[in-house]
């Protein structure tokens, strides 16, 4: 059976590859994203089988709005992919509250509004299967993007939880742990770096645009083949609760595993030193 796919963040980069993948499927797909004219273009010629509506996932009002336009126009809705995002950057010092909270606002309670709003329909079909696009950065920190790793492990702690909560109802989750991918996720559209501007932090932070700016556009990963991995996993019976996109990311997120691992067991006899009475 085609399915009816909802994909957040769909205009560009990694949700528009998914939306065409699962389009190339045969399936018919909810296209969403803050600028509908835009999505209207970038998707004009799948015709019937796209839905372009306008959402800001930190607006959970849009995205009730969204959900309902989608059951009018599919009835269904099989796959979600919470997919919008950004990067929040530099050193955490550098950053105001502000850009935390808007961080969040996106990244966490953005995903958190669109669940919100597209489970109800999920449990009332018994059936669904619910993809989160995290990051390798929601397994492993990583210096200069300290908002924008705890933004993903966020979603990695909620995604996981998630998935013991609605497996009795047929529900499917899947975290999707992408390493870098040839997108716009360095510009200056969708990375912000924090502007405070501390001296301790210049060298750090010199660093860290110098790297992010070399490496725009020059991202090993290839979107296409990433949307046809989520078409393959909504496909598979039983997919996984986590799904590493990249060599980057299973090489780096291994490597971490594994030294936690053995820090652990480091520290075995102090960690059950303080069981007993």
């Amino acid at each position: 059976m085609n399915k009816v796919w909802f994909v957040t963040g769909a205009g560009r980069g990694l949700g528009a590859a998914i939306a065409r993948a699962a389009l190339a499927d045969g399936d018919r797909v909810v296209v969403s994203g803050r600028r509908l004219e835009s999505l209207q273009g970038v998707f004009a010629e799948y015709a019937d089988r796209v839905l372009a509506v306008a959402l800001d996932v930190s607006n959970e009002a849009q995205a009730l709005t969204a959900v309902k336009a989608a059951m009018a126009q599919f009835g269904r809705i099989d796959v979600l992919v919470n997919n919008a995002g950004y990067g929040q950057l530099a050193p955490f010092e550098e950053n105001l509250a502000s850009d935390a909270e808007k961080q969040f606002a996106t990244n966490v309670f953005g995903v958190f509004n669109v669940c919100r709003a597209v489970l109800p329909v999920m449990r009332a079909q018994r059936s669904g299967h619910v993809f989160n696009v995290s990051s390798m950065g929601g397994v492993l920190g990583m210096g200069g993007a300290a908002l924008y790793c705890a933004s993903k492990f966020a979603v990695e702690g909620f995604s996981e939880s998630l998935a013991q909560e609605v497996a009795q109802f047929g529900i499917k989750v899947t975290l999707v742990e992408p390493g870098v991918f040839r997108t716009d996720f360095l510009d200056a559209s969708s990375a912000a770096f924090g502007a405070r501007g501390l001296e301790d932090y210049a060298a750090f932070t010199a660093k860290v645009k110098g790297a992010s700016a070399a490496g725009n556009h020059q991202q090993t990963g290839n979107p296409s083949k990433l949307g046809a991995a989520l078409v393959h996993l909504a496909n598979t019976e039983q997919p996984p609760l986590r799904y590493l996109a990249g060599s980057d990311a299973y090489q780096q997120v291994g490597e971490k595993l594994n030294r936690m691992l053995a820090q652990i067991e480091h520290w075995r006899e102090l960690s059950c030193s303080t069981d007993g009475a």
